[in-house]
């Protein structure tokens, strides 16, 4: 859900048009600049460093050079080093390691054993990585002086001509970044619409480049706002140029590999962790509308969906559900209690679940009877302005205070909301929290002086616009649970400076090409502090993931031991170790359809946040029922599945249109089959940081044609997605690699030449799926309506060979909830040319087999054998196996439970 709505776009388009937009200084004059000169350079064991001098005149182009800098190099791995640069002369601000940890350093480390090298020289400075295995440089500021000022920062590398550059977000252009007079700013706001080349939600400031010779990756750990300029204009190759307004320059280098692109991604876990494990009910089908009216319409979706015989597995309600939009209140007349506590007691009966809207932002109601304030404003957990008095701005509630994450304090107020209002005794018992707003957002417009006269102008909070519905209004007819009613006494709703010495925070001497005008506009204004004195000039860009993390905190503290499932709209680097994320108030066009694959690629593959999806069907506008069936087969192939639409919008409910239900249903269907397959690539992201989803030169590093290919993806290691990405259109042109493949369903063979084919006839309700060769795939026989029923489903084992006749694979079960499981089941698969063998430990179980499906067998067997533990093989009747020559596919049912080793052999 926007905070900006259609009825604020006119709005964000004025301040869109009034925007500042970035510093422009002709190159050749920065790079006049004196730069510096290092001195007392001191190289012991895996650690240098040295002084940096200021090497002339100060050109102090947007405030005073720094005299002198402290340099500081550290190969903490042998694939990773640390390089920081600060100014020992005054306390610069540098992202808290309460909100990302530092990884650990190997003091083992040698710079001889290490796969890259840092050089330099000394007069003028500049440094270099290099791969060490081939001497090519990575990273190099030569012939581009560093500038270090109080409100600047400036740091340039040369980079190869087309360079393959991924990351550096979040933003909607394309997945390989343009190279030519681009710039990526970095820094959180509400951006209805998600428009191509402009800052949206959340902040990445890394990157991974590909070239022939490998893939590796660089991270600036800098939370400050920033403009990272890539352009092809300045003579041989491409620049990569940091324009940083504060804290310091604190860069992770990382080696990557030469030959497997998906090493980058490992290192770059180390650094900012991995991914948090979700439950297994998440990743079934979510649905969601920002214009429910009341919770008749709520149920009503749940029924609808239920008849359609489309499987939700998960209902969300946004805002709609609050007394007057303020945050931990029912509505009394539109969402009592009573109601909404059937809701999610028939949910939780039909195997379903429920999730609900909470944004950070408190209204501000002195001498009220509104809990949260009150409790809040009395523990002084609200940011607050440099007088010490709370922090304004405006949301959906009207004047609102905003939590101090930075309070230590705060998380205990938070958790108490949780546990008060969404209380399984007294309250609404949610499965999963998804949170808004938390760039922040605020629909203030600078300079905010009178929220309150804004706040009117602006009608906010809205009225409503629609009738209550009866209290006596029966939801979910002839369905009764008896077990629920005790449960639901005693529970009631609420619904009753500029800065300091050389710094200008509000208007800092360089303007980064922030989409929404100055810093403060439509946010909490920069000035604002924290309990431990930071501002928001420097937190402004973690406040989305703090809140993240104290919200997942939350969740956990109701439920211990048990995984929890929060969706967050604005993140900072490290933020998937906590939450998933989705990709915000899209528009209901083709466009961002095609766009939303680089958006999900970004997320997953490069900032380590894969559970991530965009609305399906589009957020905002009106879909149409092409798009929608076109959208709900792709959305089906992101991680986070979730339809979700506005209240402006006609409604887009998958069972609208008979031909999107079918569509729903068919996607849905394959979904679940994969269902283990994506949970095993989870598990294995959450093990070290293996991407969960691929663009396909991960795959094939060495071939040049899928470097900016961003309309296909691989979905774990081997599940390749080509959607329809043309409006209308029932044909696809995707580019097949010089592979072998297999098509799904049917698994005919397909012999890949590194060249596009074209698809026709593609339904509406189909997308084209191609399983790699070499892979074995753990699928279920089947779907289900819910999770639960899909877990009782056995597997079908499909084993697709590679042109040698060798495929691998692996499974991973557990119980689908426990951070800490009992007992796991965790399985691997190897097939060589004609024995298919699966071992591995059995704990979570036992496993039932319906059948095995070998796929390029070139001719029929003779027989076929299966052997269990230390048991003789056992030779399989002709009833049992059936061989198909034309698509070269041999199925055999075992129809077993395996607790044990398991194998199946023919000849």
């Amino acid at each position: 859900m926007a905070g900006s709505k259609l009825q604020f776009l006119g709005a964000l388009l004025l301040a869109a048009a009034s925007t500042v937009r970035a510093e422009w200084v002709d190159p050749a004059v920065l790079d006049k600049c004196p730069g510096y000169n290092a001195e007392n350079v001191n190289a012991q064991a895996s650690q240098l460093t040295a002084d940096l001098v200021l090497a002339g005149n100060a050109c102090n182009v947007f405030g005073k050079d720094a005299e002198k800098l402290k340099l500081e190099v550290t190969y903490e791995t042998e694939d990773r080093i640390h390089l920081k640069i600060t100014d020992p002369s005054t306390a610069r601000y540098e992202v808290p390691e309460s909100v990302l940890p530092r990884p650990s350093a190997d003091s083992s480390t040698s710079p001889s054993n290490a796969s890259i090298q840092f050089t330099h020289t000394t007069q003028p400075f500049t440094f270099s990585i290099q791969r060490t295995s081939t001497n090519e440089t990575l990273f190099s500021t030569a012939d581009h002086p560093l500038i270090f000022e109080p409100q600047y920062l400036r740091l340039k590398t040369s980079l190869p001509a087309d360079a393959n550059i991924y990351g550096i977000g979040e933003h909607t252009d394309t997945f390989r970044l343009p190279t030519h007079n681009h710039t990526r700013t970095l820094w959180s706001r509400d951006a209805y619409g998600v428009p191509n080349a402009t800052n949206l939600y959340g902040n990445h400031p890394v990157y991974y480049e590909h070239r022939p010779g490998g893939t590796h990756g660089v991270f600036l750990l800098n939370s400050n706002g920033m403009d990272v300029k890539i352009n092809d204009t300045e003579g041989k190759g491409t620049t990569l140029e940091y324009n940083v307004i504060g804290g310091v320059l604190d860069f992770y280098f990382l080696a990557g590999s030469e030959t497997d692109p998906t090493e980058v991604a490992r290192q770059y876990a180390e650094v900012v962790g991995t991914p948090a494990e979700v439950p297994y009910w998440s990743f079934g089908f979510h649905n969601c509308r920002y214009g429910y009216a009341d919770y008749v319409e709520v149920a009503d979706a749940i029924s609808n969906y239920s008849d359609a015989k489309i499987p939700l597995e998960t209902m969300w309600t946004d805002i709609d559900y609050m007394y007057k939009r303020r945050v931990f209140t029912l509505d009394p007349d539109y969402f009592p209690l009573d109601k909404m506590r059937e809701i999610v007691d028939y949910l939780h009966a039909h195997d379903q679940h429920y999730v609900l809207m909470t944004d950070p932002a408190v209204p501000y109601l002195p001498s009220s009877d509104y809990a949260p304030y009150m409790n809040g404003s009395d523990m002084g957990i609200f940011m607050k302005n440099p007088n010490g008095s709370e922090a304004m701005g405006i949301v959906w509630p009207g004047v609102t205070v905003f939590p101090d994450w930075f309070n230590n304090k705060t998380q205990d107020f938070w958790s108490g909301q949780f546990q008060a209002f969404y209380s399984p005794e007294t309250g609404i018992d949610i499965d999963g929290a998804w949170i808004d707003m938390n760039e922040p957002s605020s629909f203030c417009n600078y300079p905010c002086t009178d929220p309150f006269a804004q706040a009117v102008e602006q009608d906010l909070p809205p009225n409503r616009t629609t009738s209550a519905p009866s209290g006596n209004t029966t939801i979910f007819p002839g369905w009764t649970d008896s077990s629920s009613n005790s449960k639901r006494d005693g529970a009631s709703s609420n619904g009753t400076d500029n800065g300091e010495g050389d710094f200008n925070l509000l208007n800092p001497p360089y303007n980064i090409d922030n989409a929404a005008g100055v810093l403060s506009n439509k946010t909490a204004n920069v000035t604002n502090v924290h309990a431990n004195g930071l501002n928001m000039y420097d937190t402004h860009n973690l406040y989305g993931t703090m809140m993240s993390t104290a919200t997942r905190n939350a969740l956990l503290a109701r439920r211990p031991g048990k995984r929890t499932l929060v969706i967050t709209r604005s993140t900072f680097a490290g933020a998937g170790a906590h939450v998933g994320k989705w990709l915000g108030d899209n528009f209901s066009t083709w466009d961002q359809y095609r766009a939303s694959i680089a958006g999900i690629l970004g997320m997953a593959t490069v900032y380590q946040v894969p559970m991530v999806g965009a609305d399906i069907c589009g957020y905002a506008q009106n879909t149409t029922e092409t798009l929608c069936a076109r959208w709900a087969t792709l959305g089906a192939f992101y991680p986070f599945m979730r339809n979700h639409n506005d209240i402006a919008s006609i409604p887009q409910e998958f069972y609208r249109w008979p031909s999107v239900a079918e569509a729903a249903r068919n996607a849905i269907d394959i979904r679940y089959r994969f269902m283990d397959y994506i949970y095993t690539a989870f598990h294995q992201a959450h093990q070290d940081g293996t991407p969960v989803l691929r663009p396909l030169w991960m795959n094939y590093p060495s071939d040049a044609n899928t470097f900016p290919i961003d309309l296909q993806y691989f979905f774990g290691p081997s599940l390749l997605v080509s959607p329809v990405t043309d409006e209308n259109s029932t044909s696809v042109t995707y580019y097949l690699p010089n592979d072998t493949f297999y098509a799904f369903p049917d698994f005919t063979p397909v012999q890949g030449s590194g060249a596009n084919v074209t698809q026709s006839n593609v339904s509406f309700s189909d997308i084209p799926l191609h399983i790699r060769g070499g892979a074995i795939l753990p699928l279920r026989a089947q779907g289900a309506m819910t999770t639960t029923e899909l877990r009782k489903v056995p597997f079908e084992i499909v084993v697709a060979p590679d042109a040698q006749g060798k495929a691998s694979g692996a499974l991973y079960v557990d119980d689908g909830e426990s951070i800490t499981p009992d007992k796991t089941t965790e399985l691997t698969f190897a097939y060589d040319l004609g024995l298919l063998s699966v071992k591995g430990k059995y704990e979570y179980g036992p496993i039932e087999v319906e059948r095995v499906v070998l796929l390029g067998v070139g001719k029929k067997p003779s027989k076929v054998s299966v052997q269990q533990g230390g048991a003789q093989p056992a030779a399989m009747g002709e009833s049992e196996w059936t061989y198909d020559g034309e698509a070269q596919k041999l199925n055999v049912t075992v129809g077993v439970q395996i607790s044990g080793d398991f194998s199946v052999n023919f000849s």
